[in-house]
């Protein structure tokens, strides 16, 4: 039984079969993408739970305590430093992860231009 990766790269039945550099670079670009996704999700994860969650009971309901006083310190307001009633741990969480979203595409944004522009100047 093939799974997708890997079972192309000896795919050519006997060993006089050549491999193509090009197919192995772009599979090896697909799997370090993934990889680098379920990372993203898996820190992303992490972190809106630890900021958004006060103490985990059986469901997310409103009733669930989320993370008060933020950076300031502040009990009126959530870890996110938002108003507590913004706070319940749907939207706790839902603001977070847009939130690390779009950090992190503002992020890799400058990075990828930094590059770009490092590239140029070689």
């Amino acid at each position: 039984m093939e799974s997708g990766f890997g079972s192309d790269f000896g795919s050519g039945g006997g060993g006089g079969a050549k491999l193509d550099p090009g197919l192995i670079m772009e599979q090896v670009k697909v799997q370090i993408a993934v990889a680098n996704a379920q990372e993203l999700l898996q820190r992303m994860t992490d972190k809106c739970f630890r900021k958004c969650i006060g103490k985990p009971g059986g469901a997310l309901d409103n009733s669930e305590q989320v993370r008060t006083g933020g950076r300031s310190g502040d009990p009126r307001v959530c870890s996110l430093g938002l108003p507590l009633r913004l706070c319940v741990p749907q939207k706790c969480i839902a603001m977070c992860m847009d939130r690390y979203m779009d950090s992190w595409n503002t992020v890799s944004r400058a990075y990828n231009s930094r590059l770009q522009r490092e590239r140029a100047n070689m």
